[in-house]
């Protein structure tokens, strides 16, 4: 027989109800949990709401290519127990399905066009669910998509080739997803980008005892050149093919007589902080 504790957490989970609720449910039903969650829906106590407090940095993100246009995106839940299950597939599926059809600007448009998607899955899987964030977007007639989903949907790319190659442009997705590049060329580099590395290389530099004495001609060279390596390592064209091991990506391009327009990676749970909960003390602090 589970323990109180037990209880109150898999009704808590299911129902969104804070825990003193969930108690008085159970207590009112004999531990029963289906009769605790009727108990209740019937007093207006179960709702989704509830579970905004909790951080959702599990999760999967999916493309989906539908002739012209395409979507990334990322949803989120909890746990990855959840993130693996065909309830949360299918969500992440009908979301970008919907957001596809909307064709929404933003993603506070398709968190409010997929309102009843989340409310009902968050019901369903007992988990707070995130619409994170997506992009779609749109190629020209004779362009290509490419797409990869690595490890299950932990990440995923897109990538729009100016001449359509099925084989390229999945293993320049692929070739994303692995090496995590920012900039399809150098000349995308932001100038404050590339101003903030020069004044830490410097910094580097002047601090450096064998660079002491140096005319500063030759520290601006010196320094021009590390930062250019350093942000090589960030730009697709620069970077050793995957699938080559040797030949650039820009050198495949230009072999293939093609071009990268555009890529998008998502890598889930990026730049959200997890948080570690000991639900059997905040129970027990509640209860007392």
């Amino acid at each position: 027989m589970p323990s109180m504790i037990e209880l109150i957490k898999e009704l808590r989970d299911r129902t969104g109800a804070g825990m003193m609720d969930c108690k008085k449910a159970l207590e009112a039903t004999g531990s029963d949990v289906e009769k605790a969650i009727d108990w209740l829906r019937e007093k207006g106590i179960a709702k989704a709401q509830a579970k905004s407090s909790r951080i959702a940095a599990e999760g999967l993100a999916g493309v989906v290519v539908d002739g012209d246009k395409a979507i990334i995106l990322e949803v989120n839940c909890e746990t990855d127990f959840v993130a693996k299950g065909d309830k949360f597939h299918q969500l992440v599926d009908d979301a970008a399905k919907a957001t596809l059809a909307g064709g929404y600007a933003s993603i506070e448009d398709a968190k409010v066009g997929c309102a009843q998607l989340f409310t009902d899955a968050t019901v369903s899987m007992g988990e707070k669910l995130d619409y994170r964030r997506f992009e779609l977007v749109s190629k020209a007639a004779g362009n290509g998509f490419g797409s990869y989903i690595h490890m299950g949907g932990k990440i995923a790319t897109l990538v729009v080739l100016e001449k359509d190659d099925a084989e390229l442009a999945k293993g320049l997705a692929m070739h994303i997803a692995a090496n995590a590049p920012k900039y399809v060329i150098d000349s995308e580099i932001p100038a404050d980008v590339i101003a903030h590395e020069k004044a830490i290389a410097m910094e580097n530099m002047k601090a450096d005892p064998k660079m002491a004495g140096k005319p500063e001609a030759m520290l601006n060279g010196i320094c021009e050149g590390k930062v250019k390596k350093l942000l090589s390592e960030s730009v697709l064209a620069a970077q050793v093919y995957l699938l080559d091991g040797e030949k650039t990506v820009a050198n495949v391009l230009k072999e293939k007589g093609n071009n990268v327009i555009k890529f998008i990676r998502f890598a889930v749970g990026e730049g959200i902080e997890k948080r570690k909960d000991d639900f059997a003390a905040e129970v027990m602090s509640q209860m007392k």
